[in-house]
């Protein structure tokens, strides 16, 4: 995984959904200021949920703040899009089923699920600065209180 103090490579393209539309991007527009980047499974599951719920609890607090909030999953936008209604989600949600973000902050790990083994990104969150270097970083989430725990690593940044 990438360490904090590292630049990550912002050069790559995602679909997003932000305030209901979707559009492509580079990685690197979305660093217009400091960015959290969430990383989760999948939309509609619930470990995921929670997580998404926390994010979306106290959304306004890290824009206060200063950072875009960015959750990213292998969902497509049209997915992401019935999510953010269902959860009443204010921050962008980023399609990436190619990990390429993951990739970026070597975060693919190897997973087991119902006895198959199978490489995805780490659910884990990472603050990167408006140049890709990484001002820190959540190895292992915790779902239910991931937007706590983002605020903490925040407090401890500045």
């Amino acid at each position: 995984m990438i360490q904090i103090g590292d630049k990550i490579d912002t050069d790559f393209s995602l679909n997003i959904i932000r305030n209901g539309e979707e559009k492509q991007v580079t990685f690197n527009e979305l660093l217009d200021k400091p960015a959290i980047v969430s990383v989760y499974m999948r939309n509609n599951t619930g470990g995921c949920d929670k997580q998404n719920k926390s994010l979306a609890e106290h959304a306004d607090w890290f824009d206060d703040k200063g950072y875009n909030l960015i959750a990213i999953s292998k969902d497509t936008c049209g997915s992401h899009k019935n999510y953010a209604e269902k959860l009443d989600i204010n921050y962008t949600l980023a399609s990436d089923p190619d990990f390429k973000f993951a990739e970026a902050t070597d975060s693919v790990v190897e997973k087991k699920m119902y006895g198959k083994t199978f490489n995805a990104p780490s659910r884990s969150a990472f603050i990167i600065d408006t140049d890709g270097t990484v001002l820190g970083i959540i190895e292992k989430v915790n779902t239910k209180a991931h937007a706590e725990e983002l605020k903490e690593l925040i407090e401890s940044i500045k």
